[in-house]
């Protein structure tokens, strides 16, 4: 599993955790549903900013989005 995916790992189970849907996570951050999605397969990689959003949004902090564990 590359790098990209674990952190796509890590992002389906923080935005489950917060029980929101890829839709909810998509509009909060003005994207498509369909980017969002790719986020969470590793397809494309985070930004700064885009990880700062999302760690805010999911209560979690930039080490547990990059956990490898």
């Amino acid at each position: 599993m590359t790098i990209a995916q674990q952190v796509g790992e890590n992002l389906r189970s923080a935005r489950k955790a917060k029980g929101l849907t890829q839709q909810k996570v998509a509009e909060a951050m003005n994207k498509y549903q369909s980017d969002y999605s790719d986020y969470e397969r590793g397809l494309i990689q985070l930004d700064y900013d885009k990880i700062i959003f999302l760690c805010d949004l999911f209560d979690i902090t930039p080490n547990d989005l990059f956990y490898l564990g």
